[in-house]
C-alpha cells in the first residue's frame, strides 16, 4: 500500500475547508501471539469488558462503543490498525477522494470486514509514516451495561491513542491539513498532542526512528483514587510499570503507564484538561527540562511501542491519484 505524500501536504498547508472532520477515536486492532494470555491481561488486569470472542479475535469494551480494542491472534506481535469515526457515509466517500489527492492508496473494506469491525462501512490507508489507519462510519453502540472484568479499575472511557512517527512536525502537518486535528501542545520535537474535540488530546504522536508503530492506548478513570489504587494493584500483580504515577503538565492528567503482553502499552489517567478553541494557544514544553513530561518529577522513559504490521488485505476501491510533489 502506497503511503500518503508528505510533500503534497506541505505544499497545501493547514486551514483548508475540505479537511476531513474526525468525530472521535473508534478502536485499535492489535496483533498478539497468545490470544488467551493477552485477553486475560486485558480483562483481569486492565479491567475491560470482553464483549465477544471469535476463533481468533477478542473484542474488548470500555464504554458504549461495541469495542475499543480488538486483540487478534497473529504470528507476530504488533498493531494492525488504529481507527477513527466519521459523521456518515457521505463524509467517508469525500474522505476517500480527498486522501487520493495526497497520493494515498485507499482501500474500502468489504461487507464481511465491516461486520467483523462492527461498523457500517470503512476505508483504510497508510499515513505518510506507515501507520495503518481506518476511517469508519456507524460504529455499533451497545445499550447493555458494561460488565467490566475488574470494576475496581474505575474505567470511564477509551481516552486516546498514540502513534509513532520519525518527525512529529510532519505528523502534525499531515493530521492538521488533511484532517481536522489541532495541536494542543508540543513536547519539543518529541511529541505532538492533538485534539479532535474539547479533550486536550485524543491523538498523540511520539517521535520514534524505529518506524511506524503504536505507542499506547489510554483509558480515562473516574477519580484520582482510581489511579492510585490501580498503581498498587499493578505492583501487587507483578505488572511492569513504565512510569507514574505522575502528572502531565500538558493535559494536567494524572497518569500511570504499564506494559501488557506483546509490548502493548496501556495507560490509566484522570483529570484531562478540556480546551476552548477560541482561547487556546499551543504551548512548547522543553523535553530537556525536568518536569516536561511529569511535573511531579518522577522517573520517565520512552513507552514501549508495538510495531506496525502489514495490514490484512482489503481490495483497492479505486485507483489512487498519482503522487503529487511540491
Amino acid at each position: 500500500m502506497r503511503h500518503c505524500s508528505a510533500d503534497r501536504v506541505a505544499s497545501v498547508g493547514p486551514g483548508r475547508s475540505e479537511m476531513i472532520e474526525l468525530q472521535d477515536i473508534a478502536y485499535v486492532r492489535s496483533g498478539v501471539t497468545d490470544l488467551q494470555r493477552a485477553t486475560r491481561f486485558a480483562v483481569d488486569i486492565v479491567g475491560l469488558d470482553p464483549v465477544a470472542e471469535d476463533h481468533d479475535v477478542t473484542y474488548l469494551r470500555a464504554d458504549a462503543r461495541h469495542h475499543c480494542l480488538a486483540l487478534i491472534e497473529s504470528n507476530r506481535p504488533g498493531v494492525l490498525a488504529s481507527a477513527f469515526s466519521l459523521r456518515d457515509d457521505a463524509a467517508l466517500e469525500s474522505a476517500e477522494v480527498e486522501l487520493q489527492q495526497y497520493g494515498c492508496t485507499v482501500t474500502r473494506g468489504s461487507e464481511q470486514e465491516a461486520r467483523h469491525r462492527h461498523v457500517r462501512n470503512f476505508i483504510a490507508f497508510d499515513d505518510p509514516f506507515g501507520n495503518h489507519v481506518e476511517l469508519v462510519t456507524g460504529q455499533s453502540t451497545l445499550a447493555r451495561p458494561i460488565n467490566f472484568g475488574r470494576p475496581a479499575a474505575g474505567i470511564a472511557e477509551f481516552g486516546h491513542l498514540c502513534l509513532d512517527a520519525p518527525d512529529v512536525r510532519a505528523a502534525h502537518a499531515f493530521w492538521s491539513t488533511v484532517f481536522s486535528a489541532k495541536v494542543s501542545d508540543w513536547i519539543g520535537d518529541g511529541a505532538c498532542l492533538m485534539r479532535i474535540d474539547p479533550v486536550h488530546h485524543k491523538l498523540a504522536f511520539f517521535q520514534n526512528d524505529a518506524g511506524p508503530g503504536f505507542c499506547h492506548i489510554n483509558f480515562q478513570v473516574g477519580t484520582l483514587d482510581d489511579v492510585m489504587r490501580n498503581w498498587r494493584f499493578l505492583q501487587q500483580n507483578g505488572v511492569q510499570i513504565l512510569h507514574g504515577p505522575g502528572r502531565h503538565p500538558t493535559s494536567t492528567a494524572i497518569f500511570i503507564y504499564f506494559l501488557g503482553p506483546d509490548n502493548l502499552t496501556y495507560e490509566y489517567s484522570f483529570g484531562v484538561q478540556l480546551i476552548d478553541d477560541e482561547a487556546w494557544t499551543p504551548r512548547m514544553f522543553d523535553l530537556a527540562e525536568p518536569g516536561s513530561i511529569d511535573m511531579w518529577l518522577g522517573p520517565t522513559q520512552r513507552t514501549v511501542s508495538q510495531p506496525q504490521l502489514a495490514a490484512r488485505s482489503t481490495a483497492p476501491h479505486s485507483v489512487a491519484a498519482p503522487e503529487l510533489g511540491v
